[in-house]
C-alpha cells in the first residue's frame, strides 16, 4: 500500500499529455474498477466506522481520519450491487470531489497503471450497473470500468444548481440572453447541472460528451462561419473519455479557426498543477466544479 501513495504524490507531470493514472479496485466480485489517481488523497485500510443517525443508505458510516469526519461510500451499494461485506479486510480510497472529501468503501485495491485518454472510451449505453460507468478501457484483456462518481455523489446528496436572483438579474448588463456556449463532459450529471444554472441567465448550450467529439463539433461549425460568431464560450470538463480537456484547450488554440474561443475548464479535480495546466494548454479560466454562481459569473465575464 505504501508503493500506492508514493504514486499518487509523483502524478503530477502526466497533466497536459493527455494521460492519466487508474488505482484499480474491486467491490466483491471479479469485475475491476478504476478511479482517476489524481481524485485520491490516500488509500487506508478500512478502519472503525461510526453509524450516524439519518445517513443515506449507502453511507455505511463515518470514519475519523486526521482530524477530519468523512462520510464513507458503500460503492458497490451505490452502483446496484450487495454491500462490501467483510470490513475488516475492505479498504478506504480518500478522495476530493467537487470541493468535498469522500471515503469510498472497495473490496480491496490493485496497483495503478499508466493509461493514454485515447484508450478511455465511452461506455455501451445499457441499464443497471452500465448508468454509473463513464468509461471503459481494457487491460489485460479485462475490461475496466470507470465510475461516474459524480451522478453516484448526486444521487447520495444532489447538487444545488439554482442561480442566485442577483446573478440572474446582472444578466442583461452583461448580454448574455440567447448567447450559445458547448459543454464538454463525459458525466451526464454534470452536464445536467451546467446546462440548468446557464439556463438561468438565458444562455443555452451545445453538448458535448468528451473532448474529442467537442472538438469534431468545432471544426464542423468553422466550416459554416468564424467561430466566435456562432458560439461564445466553451466549458470543457478535464477528465473525458479519448481526449482530455487540457488537450482540447491545447488543440484549440492551435487551430486558427478556433483559437479565439474562450475557453472554460470546468473541474472536479483540485490542485496548484491546474492552475499551472490553465496557463500553459491557454484557457481562459479554471472553476472547480460545482457552484451555480461562480459558473454563471464566469461566463457573464466571458461574453
Amino acid at each position: 500500500m505504501a508503493s500506492i501513495l508514493d504514486s499518487v504524490n509523483q502524478l503530477t507531470q502526466l497533466v497536459g499529455q493527455n494521460r492519466l493514472e487508474l488505482l484499480l479496485f474491486r467491490l466483491n466480485g471479479r469485475q475491476r474498477f478504476g478511479i482517476n489517481v489524481f481524485k485520491v488523497r490516500e488509500v487506508l485500510q478500512c478502519p472503525k466506522l461510526t453509524a450516524m443517525p439519518k445517513l443515506h443508505p449507502f453511507v455505511r458510516g463515518v470514519a475519523h481520519i486526521r482530524g477530519q469526519t468523512i462520510s464513507v461510500i458503500d460503492l458497490s451499494m451505490a452502483t446496484g450491487g450487495r454491500p462490501v461485506q467483510d470490513l475488516s479486510q475492505a479498504f478506504i480510497i480518500i478522495a476530493e470531489y467537487n470541493r468535498s472529501v469522500q471515503g469510498f468503501l472497495v473490496g480491496n485495491v490493485e496497483r495503478i497503471i499508466n493509461m493514454n485518454w485515447e484508450s478511455i472510451l465511452p461506455p455501451p449505453k445499457g441499464a443497471g450497473r452500465y448508468n454509473y460507468m463513464t468509461a471503459v478501457t481494457e487491460i489485460d484483456g479485462e475490461l475496466i470500468e470507470i465510475l461516474d462518481v459524480e451522478k453516484i455523489l448526486d444521487e447520495i446528496s444532489p447538487v444545488n444548481t439554482d442561480v442566485s436572483a442577483d446573478v440572474v438579474a446582472s444578466s442583461e448588463e452583461h448580454h448574455t440572453r440567447g448567447s450559445l456556449v458547448m459543454v464538454a463532459d463525459d458525466s451526464s450529471v454534470a452536464r445536467k447541472q451546467v446546462q440548468k444554472a446557464l439556463n438561468a441567465i438565458g444562455v443555452e448550450c451545445i453538448m458535448a460528451k468528451d473532448g474529442k467529439d467537442a472538438l469534431n463539433m468545432l471544426k464542423e461549425m468553422a466550416k459554416k462561419g468564424p467561430i466566435t460568431d456562432q458560439i461564445r464560450v466553451l466549458i470543457s470538463d478535464i477528465e473525458m473519455p479519448e481526449m482530455d480537456g487540457y488537450t482540447l484547450t491545447a488543440e484549440i488554440r492551435a487551430n486558427p479557426e478556433l483559437k479565439g474561443l474562450y475557453v472554460i475548464l470546468h473541474t472536479s479535480l483540485s490542485g496548484v498543477f491546474n492552475h499551472a495546466m490553465v496557463q500553459k494548454v491557454g484557457a481562459d479560466n479554471f472553476i472547480a466544479k460545482f457552484h451555480p454562481d461562480e459558473l454563471a459569473k464566469a461566463v457573464q465575464d466571458a461574453m
